[in-house]
């Protein structure tokens, strides 16, 4: 488990860092109009023409995000037998918010202890192997969004193989069998505090038996 943690510490960070460099820089405007020269008014100009290429840029993504996703939990037949999807695991949280056991609903408590079915994509990124894997992170989708700074809380469960059990990497999905469970403490970040001030890496965990 140390070796899994240490890689979602490292995977957490690095994302951080990228997310950081890839924003872009402030400018002083004051600055901006002691430093330019009338004679360069056509760099200006372009200057100019990028920035506002790069706000409309900024506004569509935002309203893009702000696109409602359908919610497909799983039916109360499924349930019962233990199949699961992702969105039977969301709650209402902030992306990087400090998570409050309170926040979770009565029907993801219901699930701790049960023995679920949850079908997603094998996390690459905090793998030490591709063989005889026996932790991994499974994600909702095989996006890096789904992990890490930025990502939603629920998106992620831990998947720890029961001893003796382990597999193979691969980018299909896969459905995972085992024993759901729900650990506040496990997967805190150093501190309770990660990057972007996020509490935790992850809150869920499955004992995995199987993995097809």
């Amino acid at each position: 488990m140390r070796l899994l943690l240490f890689a979602l510490i490292v995977y957490s960070n690095l994302q951080a860092g990228v997310s950081q460099a890839a924003s872009p820089p402030l400018t002083n405007p004051k600055q901006d109009q002691k430093t330019s020269s009338p004679r360069t008014s056509g760099s200006g100009e372009v200057a100019g023409k990028q920035q506002a290429d790069r706000v409309a840029q900024v506004t569509s993504e935002k309203a893009g995000s702000k696109t409602k996703v359908e919610v497909r939990k799983s039916s109360e037949s499924a349930r019962a037998k233990g199949d699961i999807n992702f969105d039977d695991l969301s709650f209402k949280i902030e992306k990087d918010a400090k998570f409050n056991s309170a926040l979770l609903t009565d029907e993801i408590k219901k699930l701790d202890g049960v023995k679920v079915k949850l079908r997603g994509y094998i996390l690459p990124s905090t793998l030490f192997k591709e063989t005889n894997i026996d932790q991994f992170v499974l994600v909702r989708d095989n996006q890096e969004c789904c992990f890490g700074p930025g990502a939603a809380l629920f998106d992620c469960v831990i998947v720890e193989m029961v001893p003796g059990k382990t597999t193979d990497f691969v980018t299909r999905p896969v459905t995972v069998e085992g024993k759901f469970k729900i650990d506040t403490e496990k997967y805190k970040s150093p501190n309770g505090d990660g990057p972007r001030g996020a509490s935790h890496f992850a809150i869920f965990k499955i004992d995995g038996v199987n993995v097809k």
